[in-house]
């Protein structure tokens, strides 16, 4: 009889571990939250590193896809990666046509509307130009009166203007002239041709282009805003919104999410926790 306890003892011990050291359950959140066993991201692959796709297998790489498979892991469900542009993904996300947005977007107070925002990592607008142009701006204030280029399907062309009102035109200097390009990649293409003088991405994209492009670009001074990159989710799907912060906390504290950010040089950009809607 106590050996009968004992056993019956000892297997409930070794269900609670093996319970407390496995991923978010199912019915806990995965196939309950969702209605379904798939996580389908909405992403734009042209913005690494946090996600584009390998010229050699057209594989999609990056900081967003690791996370997503690790959170999809945790979450145990399996995850399905839909292309779509940027200006899709918030209709996309509303319509249920996409669980989730995990593309590089760019928490702002504009955009949760209809949208809850998962902030994990810090961001914020970089200046920069070629690097043998660099001599010609010691310092922000060279860039009163120029030509800066960036992704018009950003939020840099309105932060770029305002930082201009500010510093440029509030001081009697000429006013920085915005141009619009289709993405980062183009901007970086017509300041190759000496189309613009300077350009703007954010600042924890800059090292790792200019790791592939053997140090092509140099930064102009320091990020101009301090801002949250992060996970886009319908606000009326309240239970995948607690589902996907749950996981993010649990890859925070087993580890998972710091080597994520090592293996693409990120460090520097972590946050502590997940924050939600934290961005200004």
């Amino acid at each position: 009889m106590n050996t009968s306890r004992g056993l019956r003892a000892l297997l409930t011990l070794v269900v609670g571990l093996v319970a407390w050291h496995a991923p978010l359950s199912q019915a806990q959140t995965g196939a309950s939250a969702l209605g379904k066993s798939t996580l389908v991201a909405a992403i734009v692959p042209n913005y690494p590193p946090f996600e584009y796709k390998d010229p050699a297998t057209d594989k999609l790489m990056g900081f967003d896809v690791d996370l997503g498979e690790a959170l999809a892991a945790k979450l145990g469900v399996k995850l399905e990666w839909q292309e779509t542009n940027f200006d899709q993904m918030m209709s996309a996300l509303t319509t249920r046509r996409v669980d989730v947005i995990l593309s590089g977007m760019t928490d702002l107070p504009a955009r949760r509307g209809t949208v809850n925002f998962l902030d994990y990592i810090t961001t914020g607008p970089q200046f920069y130009t070629a690097k043998a142009r660099a001599g010609e701006f010691p310092n922000m204030d060279a860039l009163c009166g120029k030509t800066v280029g960036t992704s018009r399907r950003t939020s840099f062309p309105d932060d770029i203007a305002k930082w201009s009102n500010e510093h440029c035109v509030k001081a009697g200097k000429p006013a920085v002239k915005v141009v619009g390009t289709d993405g980062s990649s183009d901007a970086r293409m017509q300041l190759r041709q000496n189309r613009i003088d300077a350009a703007v991405q954010g600042g924890e994209t800059l090292p790792y282009q200019n790791s592939i492009e053997q140090n092509a670009y140099a930064p102009i001074g320091q990020p101009f805003l301090s801002q949250y990159t992060a996970i886009g989710m319908a606000k009326d799907n309240a239970a995948l919104n607690a589902a996907l912060t749950q996981a993010f906390n649990q890859l925070v504290a087993d580890g998972t999410y710091q080597k994520i950010l090592a293996k693409w040089g990120l460090q520097q950009h972590a946050v502590a926790k997940a924050q939600i809607n934290a961005g200004t």
